[in-house]
């Protein structure tokens, strides 16, 4: 009987613990199903999408996360988005491109849809062969840079 009373207590302990560990894993699971998000608590919130690259999928990306952010319930009036085009992004702007549509709709929301001037140049591009409704800064990284310090949150797509 002396042999049995180690094992007997380490299989009682053993249950016990994996009692614990099932109860504590339980309660994550509820409290993960309850979880909603972070709560939007300040009054206003930036963000500033980056977009340096002509690859489609990274452009709709862009534009589809920038939309989605807008639909947020805990961001509704209290969200400001700029879209940055520079370097390959400048292609999502070019009058021949596919984007028009869905870039005046960002607009029509509120988004501010900027071009590089510093790209244009590069590019040998001209103003006339962008959509007529986009912003100009003199620089995406300066545009970065500023928004930045002031705040806003960096998003590349």
């Amino acid at each position: 009987m002396k042999s049995l009373k180690p094992f007997i207590l380490a299989t009682a302990l053993f249950l016990s613990l994996a009692s614990f560990v099932y109860a504590q894993d339980s309660q994550a699971i509820i409290r993960n199903r309850a979880y909603q998000g972070a709560e939007a608590i300040q009054p206003r919130y930036r963000a500033i999408y980056q977009l340096d690259s002509n690859a489609p999928a990274t452009i709709e990306k862009a534009i589809r996360n920038i939309n989605n952010v807008l639909q947020d319930p805990r961001l509704k009036g209290k969200i400001e988005i700029e879209l940055i085009a520079f370097s390959g992004g400048t292609e999502a702007y070019l009058k021949n491109g596919k984007y028009e549509a869905a870039l005046k709709s960002l607009i029509d929301q509120g988004v501010i849809v900027a071009q590089c001037l510093n790209s244009l140049k590069e590019r040998k591009l001209k103003k006339e062969e962008l959509y007529d409704f986009i912003a100009y800064v003199p620089s995406g990284n300066g545009e970065l840079v500023i928004r930045s310090a002031q705040g806003w949150t960096i998003i590349k797509p």
